[in-house]
């Protein structure tokens, strides 16, 4: 397509797509309209548009909180994000029993809200594959984290049976931990030789499809295509799957 023919199509003039050509960037109202006709994302056509990338971006604004270590997190942090979570729930790590002890009906309060039409996904490592045993080893855990999996999976209690809850196995070799509740998630990122709590951790809010928040979601939607389900769901109508 040449500038006058885009031009026609947009209703400018040819030299102002040219002007385009050059670097310069249109309002947006046209940027938007250039985007549906050339079948084109605005921020492909224009990067320095997306708001990860300009100043006090939302990629920055998005870290709600920092902490030094998961453990400095305040309990009523983790309980006021799993009681207002009304649409998703998304956890990946290798064993994380201390989310299903926050409060004594934690199960039954995550089981409810898949009753209620969340989607829960809750990805453990498999205690059997290589990475736990390297994990074991670079946290000198002297071999019990495959029974802390194993641990944390005997406390899912509803949770294995209720509708729209998927409990599954990953054999990735994870460098965070995510705990996903709405458009807000903790992500702790691993450091060598450091236990689960002893990591530092964020607090993210959603604020952009470009930002910190969108890369750990697109992480987790990978890792969960390659997670093995640990337990048979149950539909909605109660029929096993």
């Amino acid at each position: 397509m040449d500038s006058a023919t885009l031009a026609a199509a947009v209703g400018v003039d040819a030299k102002t797509v040219n002007r385009w050509l050059a670097g310069r960037v249109p309002h947006k109202r046209t940027r938007a309209d250039v985007a549906r006709v050339l079948h084109e994302s605005e921020s492909t056509l224009w990067p320095r548009t997306r708001p990860d990338l300009s100043a006090g971006a939302p990629a920055t604004a998005e870290v709600v909180a920092a902490y030094a270590h998961r453990a400095d997190i305040p309990n009523d942090v983790w309980i006021s994000l799993l009681t207002s979570a009304t649409q998703r729930i998304d956890i990946i790590g290798y064993a994380y029993p201390f989310v299903l002890e926050l409060m004594p009906d934690a199960s039954d309060l995550i089981a409810g809200k898949c009753r209620n039409g969340a989607t829960v996904r809750l990805a453990f490592a498999d205690p059997d594959c290589p990475h736990v045993a390297e994990r074991d080893a670079l946290e000198q855990m002297q071999g019990t984290l495959p029974g802390r999996i194993r641990n944390a999976l005997s406390m899912l209690g509803p949770l294995a049976t209720a509708p729209g809850c998927r409990i599954g196995l990953h054999t990735t070799h994870l460098y965070n931990s995510v705990f996903r509740f709405d458009d807000q998630m903790i992500v702790t990122p691993y450091l060598v030789r450091a236990r689960g709590y002893q990591h530092p951790a964020l607090h993210l809010r959603k604020l952009s499809p470009h930002g910190m928040f969108a890369s750990f979601e697109d992480q987790t939607e990978q890792i969960w295509g390659a997670v093995t389900p640990y337990l048979q769901e149950v539909g909605s109508d109660g029929i096993t799957a």
